[in-house]
């Protein structure tokens, strides 16, 4: 068997993994470019204790690992069974000696860049930093307790709360818009902010087609009386959260982007999950997502430039990235 095969096995076993380190989600994501997997098998029991799965990036001859679009976690992931209760790895000499062989496999790979986002409770991140990489604390906005809904927007900011009155005649629907229409009418909402769209239309059809088929996502659409759509959300979900994933709101009608959340954490609620708005780090995004009472909370980026060259073309690509915002 292959190593995605392997992977695609030993994580069914694994009910705690996030969403976006699935195979079936990776086949996803990477479809059209291909993704692979590192795994660590103990040397007598033959058991996977971990696996790294990733997508390689190839330009000119540079050769590079980065996060699939719309994919929050990646990097390590520890087998649930070296896990105490409370997340902790029982076995800290195996945990060394798993970032010791991902590093060395990752080396070997001759690669000129690799980064990935690594799971909120991950223990891996410091000791990849003694291994030579460079860590970078992240914050996601977080709710983790959605049972009391009451509670839950009770803690919406006193601006939150007035907009989600005055947006009490507006409509919910679930599963109105397909894929197609989600992906125009967010596309549109950008157009009208002269903004460019960042996934493609081919893109989000296979997304959606593969979490529908799986149970774990919705198109939720704010609407009129008259049908004119204000705000569209699609979220998905794992074992343990429900994630914000992509949101588009209509700039004529910015009444319907606070009922679009609220709905959303409804959700939650209902599937009883926690509400992860995936993100962010942009100081005005993660102000908007405080005013809904959510806490940040920490996860770790790991990178490494293999060839000191590749700083130019990844700086450069950076620069072109954020005029194009």
């Amino acid at each position: 068997m292959t190593n995605k095969e392997l992977y695609t096995q030993w994580s069914d076993q694994q009910t705690d993994m996030p969403i976006f380190m699935r195979s079936w989600w990776l086949d996803a994501v990477c479809a059209g470019k291909g993704w692979d997997v590192l795994l660590y098998i103990h040397p007598r029991t033959e058991q996977i204790l971990a696996a790294l799965p990733y997508l390689t990036g190839k330009r000119l001859k540079m050769r590079y690992i980065l996060m699939p679009q719309q994919t929050q976690i990646g990097g390590i992931w520890i087998d649930q069974s070296l896990l105490n209760d409370d997340g902790s790895v029982w076995d800290k000499e195996t945990l060394q000696n798993i970032c010791t062989y991902m590093t060395d496999q990752l080396a070997r790979l001759n690669l000129c860049y690799y980064y990935q986002h690594y799971p909120l409770t991950s223990p891996c991140p410091p000791l990849l930093q003694q291994e030579g990489m460079k860590v970078k604390k992240r914050v996601t906005y977080r709710i983790e307790d959605t049972s009391d809904l009451e509670k839950v927007v009770k803690h919406f900011s006193k601006d939150k709360q007035r907009l989600l009155r005055n947006a009490e005649h507006l409509q919910v629907q679930r599963g109105l818009l397909n894929a197609e229409q989600f992906f125009h009418f967010h596309q549109q909402c950008l157009n009208d902010k002269n903004k460019q769209i960042s996934y493609s239309r081919e893109f989000f059809l296979v997304l959606e087609r593969k979490t529908k088929r799986n149970n774990c996502s919705e198109i939720i659409s704010i609407n009129d009386e008259n049908g004119e759509i204000y705000a569209a959300a699609y979220v998905v979900w794992d074992k343990r959260s429900l994630y914000y994933v992509i949101s588009a709101v209509n700039p004529q009608y910015t009444l319907g982007g606070t009922k679009l959340v609220s709905e959303c954490i409804k959700l939650a609620h209902e599937l009883h999950l926690a509400f992860d708005f995936e993100g962010s780090m942009i100081r005005g995004v993660a102000k908007f997502y405080k005013q809904f009472g959510s806490q940040p909370s920490e996860y770790y980026s790991v990178e490494k430039f293999y060839k000191w060259w590749f700083r130019i073309p990844y700086w450069a690509y950076r620069l072109s990235s954020h005029k194009r915002r």
